[in-house]
């Protein structure tokens, strides 16, 4: 028995043993990345997060703020962003991107990620099925889309045919509600008499829009150039302005008109200022010809100085009086949301709120609530700057890197690309 009782204990020491020598399980594998050691601007007007740490995983952020404050998950990968500073990527809420095949509006959001932007949307110049499309679909390297399909206005004979052209309430109410069915963004509509070329649309018709829109769950924004239009749209509870007041500084009764609506947002889409600038920063981005011609664009020009000073006060008016303030560039220029905020920042606003302006304002006015700032929950976009542009707005200009939905864009392949011989 005790023979049996020794061999026994050897024989369970040895399972032990036996046991003890085998690996430990491994911890799974993590597909997170910590993006660490940045100076965090989130995008709503807080103070910026000095030694910050950002998580993203699958695409989205599931956690920002600062260092040692953020749970990071066991097995992320580490990215270290030291000196840099993080932005949302912008939202430009204002554009004419062609959207004739899918393959041209595919390359014009390109370069807009090109140069930070996270988000964009056509404003009326949509007439095909394209816009509609390319709208659901995830791109690589490339800004997500948004649009409001066809605009609506009188007829315009020689101007762009695309958008609907009424004369009469039933056929604002036709339109509107066959954007509806399309599920467009938002509504866009011209009240403008294109240097006294043709009628404008008339308080009933641009009533009947707004009206129609509203029932159907969709706002409006328009484009205007009178401040006596700007007040009737407002008396008619229009949504958004596409474009400040441009004839003249706004009155005080126009001031209390947008005091009444806190919901009003304004996209500026500033002129030219009209002032000798130096673009020699798109260098490397656009061909050596291309910015000899852009260059020549930016000099001294008194009228332009003028209307912009004139939209530049009215900007800060509204600001002031409680506005929000959102961000467009209109037309195809990719990189003219850094030269906008710039114009802003002019103006007299803050870059922080030039900032908020050009990401979490304009993300609310898309209603997309997964873009815009920097914050957990939100889709891993945002840009990586090699200067601070509460230091100096035009830092904005200063990419390092840009982020879409987690994956970092590839800016060299993309120029190499355009200067291979593509249209910049």
């Amino acid at each position: 028995m005790r023979r049996m009782t020794f061999f026994g204990s050897l024989f369970v020491m040895a399972l032990f043993v036996a046991g003890c020598s085998q690996p430990a399980p491994e911890a799974p594998q993590s597909t997170a990345t910590v993006y660490e050691g940045a100076r965090l601007i989130v995008g709503d007007e807080s103070a910026p997060i000095e030694n910050a740490a950002i998580v993203v995983d699958s695409g989205r952020i599931i956690a920002a703020g600062a260092s040692g404050q953020v749970t990071v998950p066991e097995g992320a990968a580490h990215v270290s962003l030291t000196g840099k500073t993080v932005i949302p990527a912008f939202v430009d809420t204002h554009k004419h991107l062609p959207s004739g095949t899918r393959e041209e509006l595919v390359d014009a959001l390109q370069h807009m990620a090109y140069y930070g932007v996270g988000l964009t949307a056509n404003m009326g110049s949509d007439g095909g099925d394209v816009a509609l499309q390319v709208r659901n679909e995830t791109i690589p390297n490339a800004a997500r889309f948004r649009s409001a399909g066809r605009g609506i206005t009188n007829p315009q004979p020689g101007m762009t045919d695309v958008p609907y052209w009424i004369e009469n309430e039933q056929q604002a109410r036709t339109a509107v509600q066959e954007l509806a069915q399309n599920r467009v963004d938002l509504v866009k509509m011209w009240v403008d008499d294109r240097d006294d070329k043709y009628k404008k649309l008339t308080p009933a018709l641009y009533g009947a829009v707004i009206d129609e829109a509203h029932k159907n769950n969709l706002r409006v924004t328009a484009h205007i150039f009178e401040l006596s239009d700007a007040k009737g749209l407002l008396r008619a509870n229009l949504d958004s302005f596409a474009h400040g007041v441009r004839d003249r500084d706004v009155d005080d009764e126009f001031l209390n008109l947008v005091r009444e609506r806190p919901n009003l947002v304004l996209v500026p889409n500033l002129p030219s200022e009209g002032v000798a600038t130096d673009m020699s920063w798109l260098a490397g981005s656009v061909s050596a010809e291309e910015l000899q011609k852009i260059q020549a664009g930016f000099t001294d020009n008194a009228q332009q100085a003028r209307a912009f000073g004139i939209q530049a006060r009215n900007l800060k008016k509204m600001s002031d009086a409680g506005v929000k303030i959102a961000f467009g560039t209109d037309g195809t220029i990719p990189w003219d949301l850094h030269v906008e905020m710039s114009k802003m920042v002019s103006a007299g606003l803050t870059p922080a709120q030039v900032i908020t302006a050009a990401t979490r304002n304009s993300a609310e006015l898309l209603q997309m609530a997964d873009a815009g700032t920097v914050a957990a929950g939100k889709s891993a976009d945002f840009v990586v700057l090699d200067a601070n542009p509460l230091d100096d707005i035009t830092n904005t200009r200063r990419i390092s890197a840009v982020y879409l939905r987690g994956e970092e864009v590839d800016r060299a392949g993309l120029r190499s690309r355009w200067m291979g011989g593509a249209a910049q």
